[in-house]
């Protein structure tokens, strides 16, 4: 818990010159696909470190890259809560890009369209495997390695990640261009507090978390007090494991639900840490090797 103390006073002082110099991105060339109702503009409500961000109908990626002499070459996608009904935008968002510059990858915030349409569920995954192939084709532009890709998700995009992770294989929307020549698969994901990944009443995963041998190794991290169910995280272990993919699940007594990267003096957080040694102990942070 120190540690994360440590990072956050660091973070504060750093988010704010990370979100002045990031680059943001379009993640689709014009309209996104689909006919999306008018929700009225775009809006980010709240202060700084609780912002919410809704009526996204444009979605976009902002780029928070690493020192150079930092650099692992690893990119990470983050996909905020929210309850698919708006993105928190601070504490799951751009205070975790910071965590992760501070080890040396490359933070890439996804703007997602939220709220969900009943009648559309598919647009947060559309923008979800658009982002990750166009994250893997800037790979030289960035300075990154297209083999150390991933995806990190809070709660609703948690639940994002469980289902990108695992439906790599067909793609939500019909291909417009090149990039989406790019694969769509992340080569390793984070899952902290799902919502949804369970059918309720069930314990069962729900349809659209499809896991296969070929799901990406994982880090599950959530407490057992959790309000939305630890079972999420639980079962969706249970999965991994009898399909033999490399899982690792943090299950702590109490913690509640929702804290991001938000000091506590619950064990939950520490999870950054746990989630550092996870990356570490699989050769994700590990510095591109230089030549003679």
């Amino acid at each position: 818990m120190r540690y994360l103390a440590f990072m956050l006073v660091l973070g504060l002082v750093a988010v704010g010159r990370a979100a002045d110099s990031a680059a943001v991105v379009n993640v689709w060339p014009g309209k996104a696909p689909g006919a999306i109702p008018d929700k009225g503009p775009e809006e980010m409500t709240g202060a700084k470190g609780s912002r919410h961000v809704t009526n996204v109908s444009q979605p976009t990626l902002t780029v928070f890259r690493p020192a150079k002499d930092k650099n692992t070459g690893a990119a990470i996608l983050i996909a905020p809560g929210g309850g698919y009904n708006y993105l928190s935008w601070d504490h799951e968002g751009e205070d975790v890009a910071t965590w992760l510059n501070s080890l040396g990858v490359t933070g890439i915030l996804l703007k997602y369209r939220v709220p969900r349409l009943a009648d559309h569920p598919k647009y947060p995954l559309q923008d979800a495997q658009r982002a990750i192939s166009i994250v893997r084709s800037k790979a030289k532009e960035w300075d990154l390695d297209p083999a150390k890709v991933g995806m990190l998700g809070f709660s609703a995009g948690g639940h994002l990640t469980a289902v990108a992770e695992t439906n790599y294989d067909k793609r939500a929307y019909d291909p417009i261009d090149d990039t989406d020549k790019v694969s769509c698969r992340p080569d390793f994901a984070v899952v902290v507090y799902p919502g949804g990944v369970i059918a309720r009443g069930t314990g069962h995963l729900v349809p659209d978390v499809r896991v296969t041998k070929d799901t990406p190794p994982t880090f599950l991290m959530q407490a057992s007090d959790d309000s939305v169910g630890v079972e999420n995280s639980v079962q969706l272990y249970l999965a991994l494991k009898r399909a033999g993919v490399s899982a690792e699940l943090h299950v702590f007594a109490t913690g509640g639900h929702g804290y991001g990267m938000r000091p506590g003096k619950t064990p939950t957080a520490d999870w950054p840490k746990r989630c550092e040694d996870w990356m570490r102990a699989r050769g994700i942070l590990n510095k591109p090797a230089v030549g003679p």
